[in-house]
């Protein structure tokens, strides 16, 4: 049997003699390969920059909301909409919950504030103090609002919101007037950029916060959109759920209460994020597949170039199994050469959607080692029937093609 470096060095030979055939089946390879880390590594980066999101502001904070979908059969809407959770309702949470340490109940509205006469289509977000701290807002300027500000009419603006007043034609923000409902609201601070997504509501950079009592003013009945609150450590979020179910029932036995927590969130958005992963790599693994045809198509055409030398290679004595390995390692080589390049075109890939999407970037290890695993893996798949239909070839007809 001949031994593996010389096989080698003769696939080597062979692949550099036929240029042409070889990069054909290497761009198959690469496209294939390449596809596939591109799409799992992008699938594995929106997890954890998600995951991020919510980490950032601690996975101790939950939710409490009406739910939509529980209302008993045969309701009118009226009623439905009358099952609201209050402010008064919200306030008794902290002197019934002590592990809660910090409650922010808050309203939102969507309406077309005016500056200057000119609309702005902005959220405007009700709040209480609590609401900086449990959503980690930095202020660029100014003051964020406080729970002494009663009824008064100040606004505190999102990024977003302070961007479009300076559209508009403010030079300065704050003192700045921006009316809501016929009212003037003075600007008293600018909040910096909030990190979208989590736990955080989406209103808050493009909108303005108003004082929660305030926001009363121009609703029917102080009921609330929704609670923000943060656990202290150690407290079983399964059964804090059912207390408050419980605890809200006591006001509406018919309200319907969801409370959702940022570990749940991170839970369920993994196992999301796992199916998306493995239908990008179920999609890149069509043009791998396709890329393993091309591998095979070559390697049969080169067994048909090659007959002559296949069969001086049988009359110096060359075994079935030297001329199987020979093919063999061709494939595999062409493969791996195919993997190699296509890691690096895929990871080059996920890099620049990572920077344009502003992704935590990263590699991962398993995808590497994958990518060369099934390289190799689609050239021994792929390669044995070129190889094997070499390896029987007759040696008197081989010798005798022209």
């Amino acid at each position: 049997m001949i031994a593996f470096n010389e096989i080698v060095r003769e696939a080597l030979k062979s692949q550099a003699a036929a240029k042409q055939r070889t990069v054909l089946a290497l761009i198959g390879i690469v496209i294939g390969i390449g596809s596939v880390i591109a799409l799992v590594t992008v699938g594995q980066m929106v997890q954890l920059t998600s995951e991020q999101q919510f980490r950032q502001m601690g996975t101790n904070i939950i939710t409490i909301q009406r739910g939509w979908g529980d209302s008993k059969a045969g309701a009118g809407k009226q009623d439905r909409q009358g099952e609201m959770i209050t402010w008064s309702e919200a306030k008794g949470l902290a002197k019934k919950f002590p592990k809660l340490e910090a409650v922010s109940p808050y309203t939102s509205s969507w309406g077309q504030p005016l500056y200057a006469d000119k609309s702005l289509d902005m959220p405007v977000l009700g709040v209480t103090s609590s609401f900086g701290n449990i959503n980690k807002l930095t202020m660029a300027q100014g003051r964020f609002i406080s729970d002494l500000d009663g009824y008064s009419f100040f606004g505190v603006l999102g990024a977003g919101a302070a961007a479009k007043l300076r559209q508009r034609g403010a030079k300065k923000l704050l003192g700045e007037t921006v009316f809501f409902k016929g009212r003037g609201f003075k600007i008293i601070g600018v909040l910096n950029r909030a990190e979208e997504g989590g736990m955080r509501p989406f209103e808050i950079n493009p909108g303005m916060m108003i004082p929660i009592h305030t926001s009363f003013l121009f609703k029917q009945n102080r009921s609330l959109t929704e609670i923000m609150a943060r656990l202290a450590p150690g407290m079983d979020r399964r059964k804090l759920a059912y207390s408050l179910e419980q605890y809200f029932k006591m006001y509406h036995p018919k309200l319907s209460i969801q409370v959702r927590s940022a570990e749940q969130l991170i839970a369920e958005m993994a196992k999301q994020s796992r199916l998306f992963t493995l239908l990008l790599a179920a999609i890149g693994s069509i043009s791998l597949l396709v890329g393993g045809i091309g591998v095979m198509n070559v390697m049969l055409v080169a067994v048909s170039e090659r007959r002559k030398e296949i069969g001086i290679r049988r009359a110096l004595g060359a075994m079935q199994i030297d001329i199987r390995a020979q093919f063999l390692v061709e494939s595999v080589i062409l493969c791996l050469a195919g993997g190699v390049i296509g890691i690096a075109l895929g990871v080059g890939a996920a890099y620049v959607l990572a920077k344009v999407n502003e992704w935590i970037f990263f590699v991962s290890g398993m995808g590497l080692v994958l990518g060369v695993g099934v390289s190799s893996a689609i050239g021994v798949f792929f390669g044995y029937f070129p190889a094997r239909q070499a390896s029987r070839l007759d040696p008197i007809l081989a010798l005798r093609d022209e």
